[in-house]
This record gives structure tokens, sequence and C-alpha cells, in this order.
């Protein structure tokens, strides 16, 4: 009865973050999805209830958990919207008909003359003085030579922007095929929200985050508890000795929460949109499937991207250091049978 609670738990919990969040990007049904996130779950739960202590073959383990992050990526992306800006698909035209003349296209200008001079006075000379302004489908692209440090650039000419324009645009700070320095303005889809993005519970969610921690943290201590050689019937007579399996809970999740933590922070110094991190439960195996966030805003360039993807893991081994020379001077030497 209890793995099937916390099967139907994670089952619940999986089913509103892919209605909430993948739904809006693809038409594949959400109970397909659903279905592929939850067979690893279905299968270790289902070999735990058949065979009890007997451990899952290493195959069961690796097979499933490489083979449904596959094919729901494949799942999603073969049921992704198209995009709005792609043209719409045509009939294979009549060979006897003359062909029209096609009108040329002309794409639209965010920005009037008054404004376009307003965003040029937001380039300083000395920092990044802009050459040309170029209107793009889905941006306005601000060219020219780059005078100061690229990360100095940025903050000085987003801060400008944002300034003039309030939060009308997201600033993107990249370089073309030839290595050449732009800037490009994209339309906000969400204006009105960008200003108050970490107080919107909305977004971060506190409530779902620290639930998440704390069954997380009940089902690896289980987890540790059985490497421990305690068995179920054990610590539910007597749960004082579900603190043998605290220290494994421990430091596992203090390595996973500091690897997404320094992922988050590194965001928000950069002023992008992300939630908080959530940790992934599961009754059994490890306790856990690791813990996971969502960026919602682009990375604004190059040196963001780097940053915020490099803080996780090496914050996440500086931390493991520690742990295992902890372990490692806490650990027993026992013989080793090769028959057994």
């Amino acid at each position: 009865m209890v793995m099937l609670f916390w099967l139907l738990v994670l089952g619940l919990m999986t089913y509103w973050l892919l209605q909430r969040g993948v739904a809006q990007i693809t038409q594949t049904p959400i109970w397909l999805l659903w279905l592929v996130m939850m067979t690893p779950a279905f299968i270790w739960g289902m070999w735990i209830f058949v065979y009890d202590q007997k451990p899952i073959p290493a195959a069961l383990i690796i097979i499933p958990f490489i083979a449904c992050p596959c094919l729901y990526w494949f799942l999603v992306q073969w049921g992704r919207f198209p995009s709005p800006t792609s043209p719409p698909a045509s009939n294979t035209p009549n060979p006897t008909e003359a062909p029209l003349p096609q009108e040329p296209l002309s794409l639209p200008r965010p920005l009037d003359q008054q404004e376009e001079e307003t965003l040029r006075s937001c380039f300083p000379w000395t920092v990044f003085p802009l050459h040309h302004v170029e209107y793009r489908l889905q941006a306005v692209i601000c060219r020219g030579q780059l005078r100061s440090n690229p990360d100095i650039a940025y903050r000085t000419i987003r801060d400008n922007i944002q300034a003039k324009f309030k939060n009308r645009f997201i600033i993107v700070f990249q370089q073309d095929l030839k290595d050449q320095p732009f800037f490009a303005l994209v339309p906000n889809p969400d204006q009105a929200q960008s200003e108050n993005f970490l107080k919107t519970d909305s977004l971060t969610r506190p409530v779902l985050a620290l639930a998440l921690l704390l069954i997380t943290l009940f089902t690896t201590t289980v987890a540790g508890a059985e490497l421990e050689n305690i068995p179920l019937t054990s610590w539910q007579n007597q749960p004082r000795l579900l603190l043998e399996g605290l220290p494994y809970s421990l430091g596992l999740i203090m390595v996973l929460g500091c690897h997404e933590l320094a992922h988050y922070l590194t965001a928000i110094r950069y002023k992008m949109k992300v939630t908080l991190p959530y940790f992934l439960p599961i009754p059994f195996w490890l306790g856990t499937l690791g813990a996971f966030m969502q960026m919602r805003s682009p990375f604004p360039n190059r040196k963001a991207l780097f940053d915020v993807s490099i803080a996780g893991p090496w914050v996440g081994f500086i931390i493991s250091i520690p742990l295992l020379i902890f372990g490692l001077n806490q650990s027993a030497v026992v013989p080793f049978d090769p028959k057994t």
C-alpha cells in the first residue's frame, strides 16, 4: 500500500507538471507523455512489489532510464505546434497557370522614427557606438562596434533600454557568424508581468518546491535505511531506525540542492526568469530522480550561458569532495568473498 500511495503521488505531480508546461508547446496527448514518463517508475515498482527485497537488475534500471527520455523528447518534437511565422502549406500549382507576380514583403517596424532615435541614444559612443538598425520579423537588430568589456556593455545598454522602453523588449547580446557583436531586441511576450516575475507565485511556487523537498527527504531517508539493511517492516515498527538513512539522504540532497541552487542564483544574477529548483521523489531505488528548474527567458549573452551552465557542476563538485572524504572516514573495511 505504501508503494501504491507514493506511485500515485508521483503520477499526479508528473501529470500536473506536464499539463502546466509541456501542453503549451506540443499537440501530443498529455496522457501519452505522462505514460512514457511514468514507465520507469511502473517497471521498478512492479519489480519491487513482485520480488520484494531482490535487487533490480542493472539492465532493468538503465534501459528504461535512457529509452523513456529519448521517446519523450521524440513525442514532444513530433507534436510541436507550427511556428506562427512559417508560411502556410500551399497546394501544388497548376503548370498551365501563369505565376502571379509576387509583391515585396514589408517587414514590420515595431519602432517609429522617434522611438528609433530614442533607441540610438541608449548606445553610448564609448561603450557600443550604434552603426545601423535592422528590422527582422521577430527582432530589432542593433549593430555597432564593441569598445568596452562585453559584460559591462551589455549591462549598460540593457539598463539604458529598460529605462527608456521599460520591459517592452528582451535584450540579447550575441555574435554573428563573422564574430561581429550585435544586440537583438525581442518583443517581450509577458511585458506586464516581467517586472514582478520574482514575486509571482505562478513562477516560483515556493509551497510546491518545499513540499517536494520534504517528500524527497523522506524517500531518500527510506532508501538510505534500505542500504543499511533495515527492512520496511522494521522501521515501520520502530520509526527511530529511519535515522540510520539520514546521512545518505542529507548528503544526496545537499549535492543536488547546491547544484540546482547554483544554477538558480546565477540565472537570477543575470535577471533571467527561472523557477525555483524542484526535487523529484520516487518511493524506491535511490529515493529521487534528481532535481530540475525551468528557464523561462533566453540567455542574454554567451557569458550568461556559460556561467549558468557551469555554476551547477562546479558547486556540486566542490560540495561532493568533503562529503566523499567524510564518507570514506566513516566506512569500514570488510572482507570480500568472490563466491558470494
